[in-house]
C-alpha cells in the first residue's frame, strides 16, 4: 500500500481494508537491495489476534558480516561522508516527505506487529519520525568547527568527523521513533548506519530502509538487518568493524552490549535504558485534574510500554485520595481493543510472553501487600490477542517490587508523601534516573525540587512535551549519552585536532 494520509474521519472498515491489502517487507535491506540471507526466517506474530503477519529473513553472523562490510564500502569509498553537509541534509528531507507521503502505511505496519493503536502510530509516532529526519536535515548543512586563538605562529583547527559505520539496535516499542533518534543524526554527521529493529517489529524498520533508499541514500549507507537478538544483535554488538553502537532497550541487553565492546574492538556503545520514573503532585499543583489525567494518559499510553513511562505517582497525603480516585476512574473507563480501531485506547500488549511478565510484576504486587483499585487481569480473551486491563495499586511501599522494577506495562504503583523533601527521598530511592515529573505553581518549589531530582529529564506541570531541540537520555542504569538535540551528534563523530606552524 502506498499513497499519502488518508483523512482523519476514516473508520475501522477503512483501516481493516489496508491492512489486507499491505504488502509486508521481508528481507533484510544490505547494500542497497533486499537481501534474503541464509534461508532462515522466524515468525513475526500480530498482537492484534495472535495470529503470524510474516516470515522474515533472520540473521545472523554471515549477514551481519555483509550488512557491516557494505556499511564500511559506503563510509571508506562512497560518496557519503564526503558529500557536502547540506546535501546529505537535504536526502535527509527527503525521506522525511517520504516518510509523510507513506504515514497510513507505516503507520499500520507498526500497528500490527506490535499492538500500538495506528491513529496513535499515525498521528503521533509518524510525525515524531519525519520531524527527526527533517530537522537533522536541516541541521546537517549548519554545523560548524572551531579555529581557538593560538599564538600568533600556529594556527589550531578542531574538526568533527564522522566516527565510521555505527550499529543502531532499536526496541519495538516506539520501533521508527527510536530508529530516527538513532539513524537522523548519524547519518546527519555522515557515517553509515546498520539498524537492527526488534524481532517482534522488523517490519517497519525494513520498509523505512526501503524509503531512504527511495530518498536517494548511496547504496549501504542506511543498512536494516533483521534477526533475533542474541543472534543478529550480538553479531553487531561484537564485530571488530562496527565504530559505534546505539542501544535502546533493557538495562539487562545493555550490560550485553558493554561486554560485546570490551570482548571486541573497545567501540563506544551509547544506552538509553529502563526507568521508573516518578510523577510528583503537590498539593499546589495548579491543576488537579490535568495532573491526574496527565498521570493516567502517561502510565496507560502505548500500552504502559515506554521506557519514561511515570510509573510511580508520588502524591501528597493531602490530595492523594482526590488525584488517585480520578486516575482509577480512567483506568476502568479506557476502551481497550483491536489496534486497527480509530475508538481503541489502548491496544495489546507486544506478545503473550510479555503480557505474562507484566502479570508476574501484579500477582508479586498482590503478595507484597499492595492494593489493587483497578484492573489487575488479561482483557479480551476471545480476541487471540495478549490485551491486559489498565491497572492501579496504591499503598505500595518503598521496598516493593512494583516500586523498584520496571514493568514496561499499563500498571501504576502509587506511593504518598507528607513534604517535599520526602517526596525527593522516595523518587531517587532508585537503580534509574531517566525521567520525572512535578506539579506544583510555587516556582522556587519546582526549582529545587528539579534540581534534586536525579534524572535525565524533568517535566514541571506536564509530563512528555519537548521537542527536538532539547537532548533525552538518563542517569545511573537508565544509560549514557544523549539522543535528540544537537548533542546527539557527540554520540557520532570525533573531535581532531590539527595544529600547524606557520
Amino acid at each position: 500500500m502506498t499513497g499519502a494520509p488518508h483523512d482523519d474521519d476514516d473508520t475501522y472498515e477503512d483501516w481493516q481494508r489496508r491492512a489486507r491489502a499491505l504488502a509486508l517487507p521481508t528481507a533484510h535491506l544490505i547494500g542497497g537491495a533486499p537481501e534474503p540471507g541464509g534461508g532462515a526466517t522466524f515468525t513475526v506474530v500480530s498482537p492484534r489476534d495472535g495470529r503470524p503477519l510474516a516470515e522474515v529473513a533472520a540473521g545472523g553472523e554471515a549477514e551481519a558480516d555483509a550488512a557491516v562490510a557494505a556499511a564500511r564500502r559506503a563510509f571508506d569509498r562512497g560518496p557519503w561522508p564526503r558529500l557536502a553537509p547540506a546535501e546529505r541534509g537535504r536526502a535527509l528531507q527527503r525521506l522525511a516527505d517520504l516518510v509523510e507521503h507513506h504515514r497510513d502505511e507505516l503507520a499500520l505496519l507498526i500497528s500490527l506487529e506490535m499492538g500500538k493503536p495506528v491513529t496513535e502510530a499515525r498521528d503521533i509516532e509518524l510525525r515524531a519520525v519525519a520531524a527527526t529526519f527533517r530537522w537533522y536535515g536541516e541541521l546537517a548543512g549548519k554545523l560548524t568547527d572551531e579555529a581557538p586563538h593560538t599564538p600568533g605562529d600556529a594556527l589550531a583547527l578542531v574538526t568533527r568527523e564522522p566516527v565510521g559505520v555505527v550499529a543502531a539496535v532499536v526496541p519495538w516499542n516506539f520501533p521508527l521513533t527510536m530508529a530516527a533518534w538513532k539513524t537522523a543524526p548519524a547519518l546527519a554527521a555522515g557515517c553509515t548506519v546498520v539498524l537492527k529493529p526488534a524481532e517482534q517489529s522488523p517490519l517497519s524498520a525494513l520498509r523505512l530502509g526501503a524509503l531512504a533508499a527511495e530518498a536517494g541514500l548511496p547504496d549501504g549507507v542506511l543498512n536494516v538487518l533483521a534477526g533475533q537478538g542474541p543472534e543478529a544483535g550480538r553479531a553487531l554488538g561484537r564485530h571488530p568493524d562496527v565504530d559505534a553502537l546505539a542501544f535502546t532497550g533493557s538495562t539487562e541487553v545493555g550490560r550485553h552490549f558493554l561486554r560485546y565492546a570490551a570482548d571486541s574492538n573497545l567501540k563506544r556503545v551509547w544506552l538509553e535504558l529502563g526507568g521508573k520514573s516518578p510523577n510528583i503532585v503537590l498539593p499546589d499543583a495548579p491543576d488537579l485534574e490535568r495532573a491526574a489525567a496527565t498521570a493516567a494518559w502517561g502510565i496507560f499510553f502505548n500500552q504502559g510500554e515506554m521506557c519514561t513511562a511515570p510509573s510511580r505517582l508520588l502524591v501528597h497525603r493531602a490530595v492523594a485520595d482526590r488525584v488517585v480516585d480520578a486516575v482509577v476512574e480512567r483506568a476502568r473507563t479506557l476502551r481497550i481493543g483491536d489496534p486497527l480501531d480509530p475508538a481503541t485506547e489502548m491496544g495489546p500488549l507486544v506478545t503473550a510472553a510479555h503480557r505474562e511478565r507484566v502479570l508476574g510484576h501484579i500477582a508479586a504486587a498482590h503478595r507484597d501487600g499492595a492494593r489493587l483499585r483497578a484492573g489487575g487481569e488479561a482483557a479480551l480473551p476471545g480476541t487471540g490477542g495478549p490485551y491486559l486491563r489498565p491497572t492501579v495499586f496504591d499503598r505500595v511501599g518503598p521496598q516493593m517490587r512494583l516500586a523498584r522494577e520496571e514493568v514496561f506495562g499499563p500498571v501504576l504503583a502509587v506511593q504518598v508523601f507528607d513534604t517535599p523533601e520526602e517526596a525527593v527521598r522516595i523518587a531517587n530511592d532508585s537503580v534509574y534516573g531517566l525521567a520525572a515529573g512535578l506539579w506544583t505553581a510555587d516556582l522556587s518549589t519546582a526549582h529545587r525540587m528539579s534540581r534534586a531530582l536525579r534524572a535525565g529529564t524533568v517535566w514541571v506541570n506536564c509530563y512528555e512535551e519537548g521537542g527536538l531541540e532539547v537532548p533525552f537520555g538518563g542517569v545511573r542504569q537508565s544509560g549514557h549519552g544523549r539522543d535528540k538535540s544537537a548533542h546527539a551528534l557527540d554520540k557520532y563523530t570525533d573531535l581532531k585536532t590539527t595544529w600547524i606552524r606557520l
